[in-house]
């Protein structure tokens, strides 16, 4: 295979961010993908998808959204379209279906195995998607065995599970979505609830993520965590469907989802349930109110004219559960949304911290020519997504300029 400069591992919106830029400071490269343009979007999303961010926001180097309705939500086929046309606008050298295997340092480089044979390159751009694998769900092997278990990225529309109510475990942005659309569909609905917060699809007149930007959450950096486990807590759950609206854990109970704590166990048919779901609930609410706060703090300090504030969110009370007899109560399948880890494992020659993250700092390994971009909280918390990838892969691709001339220079 031929030895471009750089080379880019993956071709969604991360690694075609970083290949505008290095399209556009004249460094030669090529983007390995081992599906298609925006494969993670076409195989680890589900029929009914909608983005959750409004069209605004969907920004990438040169391009910026210029159509008919910036606050609505594009369903998954414009997504997917929309990278597909970005590509093609610089001519993005993408080799589709090759795939990478391993990338290792040698004393020339680094060292990449694809699926097409083996190929060296000065500089290495891991842009490999947010998260690889699902996260590792003991409780699975325990549940009985003739239930039918998935994991939200296998899933894909609510005909394709077995009949019956639907258990789901984890209320992140994946299982209020898809208990949402289940419910839709007439299915009873369980949703084991976590710890992840929740905020508003729109607050005083405006939508959420036009504050998120103003009050600066979108531009929280890394460091301002309270731990770097923080990293791996989930995305804040919110729905681009209908228009887009919230989905939360109390917003599904209003609409026929029974809520449950914490999945301990399961002895035969019947699972043991934590009872710390009110104080789960609680905190959602505390994370809501100190969001509207901050934002009435930012509206007062600037004199802006907005809305009045809405009136918070009705507490209603839920009973607490301590065990389900999945039998009894219809379950024919359990949908684990308990998200994704990262898995570095095919990159040689880097330190992982204790959550399986590579070491970096912006992007820039310790490990000299390795880079990575469009990873959750690479820097901000934008930084995986569509109007924040774009700042990272800039930065990173500056770095390997001025790397490139200084060894010129010598």
């Amino acid at each position: 295979m031929a030895s471009p400069e750089t080379i880019v591992i993956g071709a969604g919106q991360a690694g075609l961010a970083a290949s505008y830029c290095l399209n556009a400071r004249g460094i030669e490269h090529v983007v390995f993908e081992r599906g298609r343009v925006g494969e993670t979007w076409r195989s680890e999303r589900w029929d009914g998808f909608y983005l959750n961010t409004p069209n605004w926001t969907l920004r990438l180097p040169g391009f910026e959204y210029d159509g008919p309705e910036p606050d609505a939500f594009a369903p998954l086929a414009e997504i997917i379209a929309g990278l597909e046309a970005y590509a093609r606008s610089f001519a993005a050298p993408v080799r589709e279906g090759v795939e990478v295997m391993a990338v290792r340092p040698d004393r020339s480089g680094l060292v990449v195995e694809t699926s097409a044979g083996v190929s060296r390159a000065a500089n290495v751009i891991a842009a490999a998607g947010a998260y690889q694998r699902p996260t590792p769900t003991p409780l699975s092997a325990t549940m009985p065995p003739g239930l039918a278990q998935l994991h939200t990225s296998e899933y894909r529309r609510p005909g394709q599970l077995p009949e019956g109510a639907v258990m789901i475990v984890g209320s992140g942005q994946s299982g209020c979505q898809i208990a949402e659309e289940l419910l839709a569909a007439g299915r009873r609905v369980y949703l084991a609830v976590g710890r992840c917060p929740w905020l508003p699809r729109r607050y005083r007149g405006r939508e959420l993520m036009h504050w998120m930007a103003d009050i600066g959450l979108a531009d929280e950096t890394v460091d301002k965590l309270p731990s770097p486990a923080a990293r791996l807590l989930c995305n804040i759950p919110v729905s681009g469907n209908d228009g887009g609206h919230d989905c939360n854990p109390r917003w599904l109970a209003r609409r026929g989802a029974v809520l449950l704590g914490r999945i301990l166990g399961v002895d035969g048919w019947t699972l043991r349930i934590a009872s710390g779901l009110p104080e789960s609930l609680a905190a959602g609410d505390e994370f809501v109110a100190a969001f509207r706060k901050r934002v009435d703090d930012f509206v007062a300090a600037n004199g802006m004219t907005t809305a009045d504030p809405e009136p918070p969110d009705a507490r209603e009370p839920v009973p607490v559960l301590t065990e389900l007899d999945l039998r009894e109560a219809g379950v024919g399948t359990i949908l684990w949304a308990n998200g994704f880890r990262p898995d570095y494992r095919w990159i040689q020659g880097i330190e992982i911290d204790e959550q399986g993250w590579p070491v970096h700092r912006r992007g820039v390994s310790p490990l000299p020519g390795l880079y990575f971009v469009g990873m959750h909280w690479l820097h901000k918390r934008k930084s995986a997504l569509l109007f924040g990838v774009g700042e990272d892969a800039a930065y990173v691709v500056d770095h390997i300029r001025q790397i490139s001339w200084r060894g010129q220079a010598r």
